[in-house]
């Protein structure tokens, strides 16, 4: 099968930026369908003016011109810029690079995911050249400029009017999709249930799996202290500060916390002097598994509808039970007393369950062992197989035979 697949971020060694985990899970996706003798092209945002085209693991990467007034995912900007930013953003119409490779290419699908920088203008190209299309929600572009339906503190319940306003051409365009993949039963219901995706034929889920090398083995906890891990963004909407102010408020012997994402010199004096006394250690940068070797429950305290982190199919593939808010993916891939816990994301509710799992350290090996025995196992390739499937029955929908 030949498959286009577009992203707004796709690292490679000449543009190596990751800002989450959806372009890692692309890439990763990509790589495997070429190991698997299916002929893959990638498209994504430039970063730069003139990008040219590069090869990457049997793999060619294009950059496709942004129409905007700067680059995504560049410096931050003041509101009114950024508001007119998106709204350019909404009113492309058509994606010439698309168009180019779809004829040069000849593509049997076109499979996009982040749309930053890119916009529907992929999905509206493909269609009316005649290539079926599959979108995979990672983000909320489609519903909120900002992709992450958060503000003021709190997950937003309804479109305000200045997002349903910078988004109204991009939520008419879902009608040039064949289908609609969510990587969590929640993105999706958010989507369907704000009206999008009407005329969508397949609407499915495949959740993420673990893209790394993360290992398994098991944790010792050194003089009974058991050690919590948070791995992201510091940022407000992931709840690490409502953690470390629920990490302050228990006796430091118990526990210990690790950090692992990039820490400002700000941040880091934050987080200090939220919890002075408690044993707080940060990695930065980290491979994955030299993470994971350190702890003994991985925290996910997120306060917005955080679609299917990746932290969470990597702590299982880790065996690392989860403790996790009730928010997004994060509530479907925890099964609470087996394989995790779930709690409320004030810190008194995270302080509250942490004294729980601390009080009860047999718990956390019992729940490694069910992880290790392969519960709720859930690899890359079964997320391939789930792709593929979906591939084959849009093309069978069209009536069409792929090469």
């Amino acid at each position: 099968m030949k498959i286009l697949i577009t992203s707004s971020l796709y690292p490679t060694p000449l543009a190596p930026k990751v800002v989450g985990g959806a372009e890692t899970f692309v890439r990763r996706l990509a790589e495997t369908l070429v190991g698997q003798n299916d002929s893959v092209e990638v498209i994504r945002a430039a970063s730069v003016s003139n990008q040219p085209m590069e090869s990457c693991n049997g793999i060619d990467v294009y950059s496709a011109p942004v129409h905007n007034i700067y680059f995504p995912f560049a410096k931050q900007h003041s509101a009114p810029v950024r508001g007119i930013w998106h709204a350019i953003e909404d009113w492309q119409q058509m994606s010439e690079i698309v168009a180019a490779r779809i004829k040069a290419f000849k593509p049997d699908i076109l499979h996009s995911n982040n749309l930053s920088g890119l916009t529907t203008a992929v999905w509206r190209t493909a269609a009316e050249l005649g290539i079926p299309v599959l979108h995979t929600l990672h983000d909320y572009y489609l519903t909120c400029p900002r992709c992450s339906r958060f503000s003021d503190g709190h997950a937003c319940e309804a479109s305000c009017m200045s997002c349903q306003l910078l988004t109204f051409r991009r939520r008419g365009a879902t009608r040039h999709l064949d289908a609609v993949v969510g990587v969590s039963q929640r993105i999706l219901d958010i989507h369907t249930r704000l009206g999008l995706f009407t005329q969508t034929p397949l609407k499915i889920v495949i959740r993420n799996a673990s893209t790394a090398d993360v290992g398994s083995e098991e944790t010792a906890m050194v003089d009974g202290t058991v050690t919590l891990g948070f791995i992201g963004r510091l940022t407000e909407e992931k709840g690490i500060y409502n953690l470390v102010r629920a990490v302050a408020t228990i006796p430091p012997e118990r526990i210990r916390l690790v950090i692992a994402g990039h820490a400002s010199e700000s941040q880091r004096k934050q987080i200090k002097e939220l919890a002075p006394n408690a044993r707080i250690e940060f990695l930065g940068f980290v491979q994955p598994k030299q993470f994971y070797e350190q702890v003994n429950v991985v925290v996910v305290p997120s306060v917005w509808e955080d679609p299917s982190p990746l932290v969470v199919a990597d702590a299982q593939a880790a065996c690392k039970p989860l403790l996790g808010t009730p928010f997004g993916g994060i509530q479907e891939a925890i099964k609470p007393g087996l394989t995790g816990w779930l709690t409320s994301p004030d810190p008194a509710s995270i302080a509250k369950s942490i004294l729980a799992i601390v009080e009860s350290p047999r718990q956390i090996r019992e729940m490694s062992g069910r992880l290790k025995s392969g519960i709720d196992k859930w690899a890359f390739d079964d997320v391939v197989t789930g792709y593929r499937t979906a591939f084959d029955q849009i093309m069978r929908s069209r009536g069409m035979a792929h090469t």
